[in-house]
């Protein structure tokens, strides 16, 4: 037998074993609906902001100097949870094994103070100290500013306004801001434009974070004549129309919104089924003076509610559902491995297929003339579907059969036309929208959440391109062939891709490299040999990979840690650029075989999923089971083909 096959008989003999307890332990998280759902995990501002909409539903009656909620059990076990997080210098971060974050601090802060810790407590006392040694609750973002001023906690104004009236601006302008953002301003424009100074316990105030010296307004621009400059000054006037402006037009931007809302919460697990929205909605239609027992406010609060997690003991939020995510991605890889039996994977096919969107939403505003299709992230949401989820939901269509062939291929048919028809001018693809790229909007003051627009990245293009070309478009296709320039084009200068939506070089480098590969690119082509070159020089020395979300920050990688899921991808990238048997590829197999769990697992500490850049990180529980059986199938399949 050659040297080559060996290889293959001894890889494929090591994998398989691993494959096997892997196959079985996903099969075993199976819901009985037919489809995965694992939990979705941020940080602690999540449970902080609940604490903050109970003193919103439940305000403490006048001269009362201790908040007594009815729901006080549940926000101790979410006290509780939050302390459980604290960092021994007092603060609080926003990633696993990251620095204290000076916004989730100054939430976390206000949370406990509220709930009756004293405020010399030492846990207490060490958190104020970080803040202040981090800039003070002036160096809190600008949501977290707006949250203390509807309390206020903050002064009205040195927060940003956010005005309905925008409801009102010709030519869809709202329309250029991301999706995420939209469902965000919307409802927070209805709760400002109330001006509301919801009570407090007597006594309660934040002077004591205030850094002496500090300004509690806008940071400066850093120049005079740029677009900060130009949106500071915007924000001036519209605290000028806010006292003196048309009363009738900020009614009539108020009920737009109203509204706009109100559609957007039909099908849907809430405004935009996910946690900000859903917060400021409740918010809004208390303002608006829905009653609590309202059909439409029981309804908010319900949904709200469903993002908890609770025990016992403790209490966590989920930021939103990923069911359709997370059965798309483990459809995709038991079906690429081939070990779990056929009849086993029709069950979720047939699920996915029933999420299927066949309503236009906020995306055909770009797109008019295209026939809806395309799936969500959560449960419902039919507004946004997700071009990510759409072409790892095709991805998992093309692997295996639903019960109803036919219908299969039909919705196959539909979705790779949305998808072609959602490609934006510079040839990518983004989250939700085309070409959503307007960026002065990211200096307007509430942008500092990092997320104003939806551009373009690699991550999405790679998995967009392989899904069209797993699904018959010929990688000549004019849109492939865009997209292979567009990838060209946004390599970094070190070979690898940034990536949007997973952490970060690793992930976008991963799928950027499978795209290109499904689009016939060659494994000897000048970016594919940096791309490989550049996975295989951050390999850790245990052999796996791993990445900090503070290469957000520095905008470079940044090593951490090895990790089943970064792992993964680094394996899933160096297969697509052509090595199979490179030291590298060897070692990589090696770490994800010899971490995995008995019952065919394995574990992950760090945060490798990406909300918000440098704002806000994502742990997919299901990650570090999925990727590593995704990347042995990747290897054992790519060596038989070499074979």
């Amino acid at each position: 037998m050659s040297a080559i096959g060996q290889a293959i008989e001894t890889g494929s003999a090591r994998v398989g074993r691993v494959m096997e307890r892997s196959t079985e332990y996903l099969l075993s998280l199976q819901r009985p609906e037919g489809y995965w759902w694992g939990d979705l995990t941020a940080d602690t501002t999540l449970e902080s902001d609940y604490i903050l909409l109970q003193l919103w539903l439940h305000p403490p009656a006048r001269g009362e100097k201790r908040w007594n909620p009815p729901c006080s059990d549940r926000i101790q076990k979410a006290v509780r949870s939050i302390l459980a997080r604290q960092l021994p210098d007092g603060g609080f971060n926003i990633y696993a094994k990251g620095p204290a974050d000076v916004s989730a601090t100054v939430k976390a802060y206000f949370a406990l103070k509220l709930t009756g810790m004293d405020p010399e407590d030492p846990r207490l006392r060490s958190a104020r100290e970080c803040i202040l040694r981090l800039g003070g609750i002036q160096a809190a973002n600008s949501y977290v500013r707006i949250n203390l001023s509807l309390f206020g906690l903050y002064p009205r104004q040195h927060v940003p306004s956010v005005p309905p009236e925008m409801m009102l601006v010709p030519g869809n302008w709202l329309y250029e801001m991301s999706s995420w953002t939209r469902a965000i301003v919307v409802p927070l424009s209805i709760v400002l434009a109330h001006a509301p100074n919801r009570p407090v316990p007597e006594g309660f105030n934040l002077d004591e974070l205030r850094k002496p010296g500090v300004s509690m307004g806008f940071p400066p621009a850093d120049r005079l004549v740029s677009w900060k400059s130009f949106f500071y000054g915007v924000d001036r006037a519209l605290k000028l129309w806010e006292r003196f402006g048309s009363k009738a037009l900020r009614k009539k931007g108020i009920k737009a919104a109203e509204k706009w809302a109100l559609e957007r919460t039909q099908h849907s697990d809430g405004l935009g089924a996910i946690y900000p929205p859903m917060m400021y909605w409740v918010m809004a239609l208390d303002l608006l003076g829905y009653p609590r027992e309202s059909p439409a406010f029981q309804e908010a609060v319900a949904q709200f509610d469903r993002l908890m997690v609770e025990t016992d003991d403790d209490l966590f939020f989920q930021p939103c559902f990923s069911p359709v995510w997370d059965t798309a991605i483990i459809s995709f890889a038991l079906a690429d491995a081939g070990m779990a039996p056929l009849s086993s994977l029709k069950s979720p096919l047939d699920w996915l297929l029933s999420k299927e969107v066949r309503r236009k939403g906020d995306w055909s505003i770009r797109r008019p003339n295209t026939e809806p299709s395309g799936w969500y992230f959560e449960f419902a949401n039919e507004f946004y579907p997700d071009i990510d989820d759409t072409g790892m939901v095709l991805l998992a269509l093309a692997r295996a059969k639903a019960s109803d062939e036919a219908a299969q291929e039909q919705c196959i048919r539909r979705a790779v036309r949305w998808l072609l028809d959602m490609q934006s001018s510079d040839g990518g693809w983004a989250a939700f929208d085309v070409d959503n790229n307007f960026m002065p909007l990211s200096y307007v003051p509430f942008a500092d959440h990092n997320a104003m627009l939806d551009p373009t990245c690699a991550d999405i293009t790679g998995r967009v391109m392989e899904a069209l070309v797993a699904c018959g478009v010929s990688p000549k296709n004019p849109a492939l062939r865009q997209a292979v320039s567009y990838l060209v084009k946004t390599q970094q200068p070190d070979g690898s891709w940034y990536g949007r939506w997973g952490v970060n070089y690793l992930y976008g480098t991963c799928f950027a490299l499978r795209g290109l590969r499904a689009a016939k690119e060659s494994d000897r082509e000048a970016h594919v040999l940096r791309a490989g070159e550049w996975l295989r020089s951050v390999q850790n020395a245990d052999g796996g990979w791993g990445e900090s979300c503070y290469s957000y920050n520095e905008g470079e990688f940044v090593p951490a840690e090895s990790t089943p899921s970064q792992t993964a991808w680094a394996l899933m990238g160096l297969i697509a650029s052509g090595d199979n048997y490179s030291s590298s590829v060897q070692r990589g197999i090696d770490y994800l075989v010899q971490t995995q769990r008995a019952d065919g697992g394995w574990d992950e500490e760090l945060s490798t999923g990406t909300g918000f850049p440098r704002v806000f990180y994502l742990t997919y529980h299901y990650y570090r089971h999925a990727f590593p059986l995704m990347a042995l199938a990747a290897y054992r399949n790519s060596l038989e083909q070499t074979d």
